[in-house]
């Protein structure tokens, strides 16, 4: 880790006084950021918690070098590494020192800012660029493979599920139309001109809800999330603390369903009566529902609007 920090992902990030407030009462131990991007987060929480190192995990490596950088001044109290937050325990397994508990895991899901900005990168309506949108560029599947080789019903499924797109169909027939589809700007285009007139002039830009979608299909997002979620749980220490911010209904539905599996240990008697399954519960809910940004954090950056964070204590009694 070394050099200077790429300027390009020197972004706050979002909530990020809430997330270091939730780690403060852990233990001394390692907090796994599983989305570490520019490490803005993680710098906060090494800034504030002496008793805490960070594991920081990214499948990105332009934010892998930039994060390299910017930990650097924390010497051996931070460590990366190049993978899918699916592979988590893995990771972990290789990279915390036998008998260092893991006390803390984070994730802040969905795109970066800087992801957004790079307009190499493939991800945003607002650059006219080559359609790619992989968080991984080595990984196979890109946003032009999705646009171009998806069938019709295919990619209207992908639009609807992902994006919440009410016109899913009509954009999907207008990009089949349109063969061959290569930039992000051409598409852009296509989105607008197939949502009626009306429905352009509200909700933000016309394009947004199948750019979202495209990506988290390329990313397999929200088919790798419960696989990363439970693992990340299963691996904290007893008083260890887990902190989700999603951005996307889907997203906040898979969080929301994890915790509460955990939370209930996976009961299965009807409600309110007394648990006779069995089950056995791993965690607590810090909080009933997802945490919003605040008034001012959203003045000061709109794009952490649709955020919620979600937050669990491992239970004591319940080993990794």
């Amino acid at each position: 880790m070394s050099g200077q920090p790429d300027p390009d992902f020197a972004h706050r990030p979002v909530m990020a006084d809430e997330i270091v407030d939730l780690f403060a009462p852990v233990p001394a131990g390692w907090l796994v950021d599983a989305t570490l991007g520019g490490a803005g987060h993680a710098t906060a929480l090494l800034s504030a918690h002496p008793q805490l190192k960070v594991l920081g995990i990214d499948q990105d490596p332009d934010a892998l070098a930039a994060a390299g950088a910017r930990l650097a001044p924390f010497g051996d109290r931070a460590r990366t590494a190049r993978a899918r937050f699916d592979s988590l325990a893995t990771v972990v397994e290789h990279e915390v020192p036998a008998g260092e508990p893991v006390v803390g895991a984070l994730f802040d899901l969905g795109v970066s800012s800087p992801q957004l900005d790079r307009a190499e990168r493939g991800f945003s309506y607002r650059h006219d660029a080559p359609l790619d949108m992989r968080m991984d560029p080595s990984t196979p599947l890109s946003a032009d493979d999705v646009v171009n080789r998806y069938d019709e019903a295919d990619l209207a499924r992908v639009l609807q599920q992902y994006g919440d797109e009410r016109f899913a169909r009509r954009i999907a027939k207008a990009v089949v139309a349109a063969r061959p589809v290569r930039t992000t700007g051409e598409l852009a285009e296509l989105v607008r001109d197939a949502i009626p007139a009306p429905a352009r002039r509200r909700g933000g830009h016309p394009a947004k809800r199948t750019f979202q979608a495209i990506r988290i299909e390329v990313n397999d997002e929200l088919g790798v999330l419960p696989v990363a979620l439970e693992a990340a749980i299963d691996v904290l220490a007893p008083g260890g603390r887990i902190a989700v911010l999603s951005y996307h209904s889907g997203e906040d539905r898979i969080v929301k369903q994890v915790l509460r599996d955990a939370e209930t240990g996976g009961c299965t008697c009807p409600p309110g009566l007394p648990c006779a399954c069995g089950a056995t519960p791993v965690v607590r809910l810090l909080r009933r529902g997802g945490r919003t940004p605040s008034t001012v954090e959203l003045e000061a950056n709109p794009r952490a609007e649709s955020a919620r964070l979600r937050s669990a204590e491992k239970l004591e009694g319940v080993e990794p």
